[in-house]
């Protein structure tokens, strides 16, 4: 095992820092007494020091890796070049997979500037994400059907929209999560118009059309209007706006008027 251990030894010589994902106690304890080690995961068990919250599954490490080193670099833990080191569980639990990798060897994509820097909750924009994506995945009696959640900054967003049907919701207090309003929103969703959430997650309003301009909003080429009212209401208004595709299935989040996250439903 000489040669192995070599290559091992190898691979993490020099390295700035360690990154682990979702360790136990132990590994933790372990790995912290000689390397400077940034935890990534969906809870701080191990009270690490430094800590990347983990607000996705992210079942491609690539994708893992990548939130982890944009948080780390963002809340200050590694410098935009160090040399990291990273342990994560790809087949079971338990750390199974090393990788070595740059800081900057990842165009930042905005996925943790998503979760982390948006005025909503990052566990709403979690559950928002996942009632698209579960749509994204069943339809609606098996026909595929597009959708469009706004998310923060309610009130701004009520005056720049209007109302193309009654309000569902304008007399609730529901909360998106909760089992029962998810089962809602997806029912909802076969009529025009898009979702209204506030910061704390709660459902303001369905069937709003909405009305910034869409003049100087970029998106790539084939998406249609859904996506153009994304790109405006999130540049004119301090909300992240998540899209269901009908034409292609995909679920899109845009922030100050850009496309930042891109997720196949069936992929996730």
């Amino acid at each position: 095992m000489t040669g192995l251990d070599d290559f091992l030894d190898e691979l993490v010589a020099d390295a700035d820092a360690v990154f682990l994902f979702s360790p136990g106690k132990s590994d933790y304890e372990t790995m912290a007494e000689d390397e400077e080690t940034i935890v990534v995961g969906p809870e701080n068990d191990v009270e690490a020091e430094s800590f990347v919250e983990l607000p996705l599954e992210f079942e491609d490490l690539r994708d893992r890796v990548r939130f982890g080193v944009e948080g780390a670099v963002e809340n200050g833990h590694v410098d935009e070049d160090a040399e990291l080191v990273c342990l994560a569980g790809v087949f079971d639990e338990d750390a199974d997979t090393v990788t070595r990798v740059r800081a900057d060897e990842f165009e930042k994509s905005g996925v943790y500037d998503l979760f982390a820097n948006s005025r909503a909750e990052p566990s709403v924009i979690r559950d928002v994400l996942e009632v698209a994506v579960e749509l994204g995945k069943k339809g609606q009696k098996g026909k595929p059907v597009g959708a469009l959640f706004v998310v923060g900054d309610a009130g701004k967003v009520m005056n720049k929209s209007r109302p193309l049907s009654y309000n569902p919701f304008e007399k609730s207090h529901v909360h998106v999560g909760d089992p029962i309003v998810n089962v809602m929103l997806k029912e909802f969703s076969r009529l025009d118009g898009a979702f209204v959430i506030s910061d704390s997650g709660k459902i303001v309003s369905a069937y709003r059309y909405l009305e910034p301009s869409a003049e100087g909003v970029d998106i790539p080429k084939g998406l249609g209007a859904r996506h153009m009212a994304a790109g405006a209401i999130t540049r004119d208004t301090n909300a992240i706006a998540i899209v269901l595709s009908e034409s292609d299935g995909l679920v899109r989040a845009f922030k100050a008027g850009e496309l930042i996250l891109e997720l196949d439903p069936e992929a996730y």
